[in-house]
């Protein structure tokens, strides 16, 4: 019995039909978004075209691990482990596009 109530207290919560339908519904906004930048010439040809692909990306990509992945009902040592490296990743990725912008053009 100890054991029971023991088990019950690690079990973790887990998202709801209603939560997955949202979730794809706005991963597919998102995307509606994307395909319909991508059909405005005057959109593409400015400099914030990329950068905004780039952030409706990352956006899904949160999305998808935080709800598919069940990364936001793990415990927050895994939260860590997960987001710590993939922040230096970005800074990483940043730093050399900065650093190697002048080559570009």
């Amino acid at each position: 019995m100890a054991h029971d109530s023991a088990h019950a207290s690690h079990e973790h919560e887990h998202p709801t039909w209603k939560t997955y339908k949202w979730v794809a519904l706005w991963l597919t906004l998102i995307t509606i978004v994307e395909v319909w930048a991508y059909y405005i010439p005057s959109f593409v040809a400015s400099a914030a075209f990329v950068p905004s692909l780039l952030f409706m990306s990352a956006v899904k990509f949160v999305i998808v691990v935080m709800f598919y992945m069940h990364l936001k009902y793990d415990h927050k040592l895994f939260r860590a482990l997960f987001t710590g490296p993939l922040i230096i990743a970005v800074a990483t990725l940043l730093a050399l596009m900065m650093l190697f912008r002048k080559f570009a053009d």
